[in-house]
């Protein structure tokens, strides 16, 4: 008789028409069986997992034909089993749980480090598979590598303005763009952002309460008290934001993508 336990996907398993071969069941039966368990679906799915093969029928009559069997795990196999009754079913029961405890030792083994194994050509294979996965992550390592470093220069003027914890005026702020104090404070109230009142530029409602901006105060050359406007660095990255949502990139991130 073949292999009634074999290593499939890392995992030790039967399947239901070496159970049915076994135990001397047709294998439309044990299909019925194995459908009609009154078990969770949880363990049904964690222990049975539904396969094609081609082959023959029960009956031996269409061949190549592909006809539907399970992959049966040990716990799946105990519940399947335990209805059968008599002195041969008991000596099968017997013998499966041998070949499921001799299968689990050797994916065990399988999994050791080579040096750990004593048969010299499990040993051999076991360094190959180790090398083997050695080489992919030290790919994988290059290959993330390569898109960090191709990922920096896009994030270095974001980076930026995250580490940073002052305050600044629009002029500077436009400036990173290659573009005018005006033409930016524009741009912000056609966006219906900001407003000007008595000299000053205000957020409307909807953003006042966002943190973008603070008011500062200093002294004109008169004399005067006067009040101005300044970005904060989540105003900075709001007006980041918007300006990229209209293609407006920043003069940093167009100097490193053509570099």
């Amino acid at each position: 008789m073949k292999e009634i336990v074999f290593i499939q996907d890392q995992a030790v398993v039967t399947d239901s028409l070496t159970v049915a071969e076994v135990f001397g069941k047709r294998h439309d039966d044990i299909l019925k069986k194995v459908r009609n368990l009154d078990c969770s679906e949880e363990f049904r799915a964690r222990n049975f997992a539904e396969c094609d093969y081609t082959g023959v029928s029960d009956v031996g009559i269409a061949q190549n034909r592909t006809y539907k069997k399970y992959l049966v795990h040990r716990d799946g196999l105990v519940f399947l089993v335990m209805g059968f009754t008599g002195a041969k079913a008991a000596k099968f029961k017997e013998q499966y749980i041998q070949e499921f405890n001799r299968m689990e030792a050797k994916l065990k083994e399988l999994h050791q480090p080579s040096y750990m194994i004593d048969d010299p050509i499990e040993r051999a294979k076991q360094w190959i598979v180790e090398q083997e996965e050695r080489n992919k992550l030290e790919a994988d390592k290059l290959v993330l590598g390569q898109r960090l470093a191709e990922a920096e220069p896009k994030l270095t003027y974001y980076d930026r303005i995250l580490q940073s914890k002052s305050v600044l005026t629009v002029t500077q702020i436009s400036k990173d763009y290659g573009m005018g104090p005006r033409e930016l404070n524009k741009l912000l109230k056609e966006e219906g952002i900001q407003y000007k009142q008595s000299g000053q530029w205000f957020l409307y409602a909807k953003y006042q309460d966002k943190g973008y901006t603070k008011s500062t105060t200093h002294m004109d050359e008169g004399g005067n008290i006067r009040l101005n406007t300044k970005w904060t660095q989540k105003g900075r990255l709001f007006i980041h934001q918007l300006l990229e949502s209209k293609n407006i990139f920043a003069v940093e991130d167009k100097e490193d993508a053509t570099a």
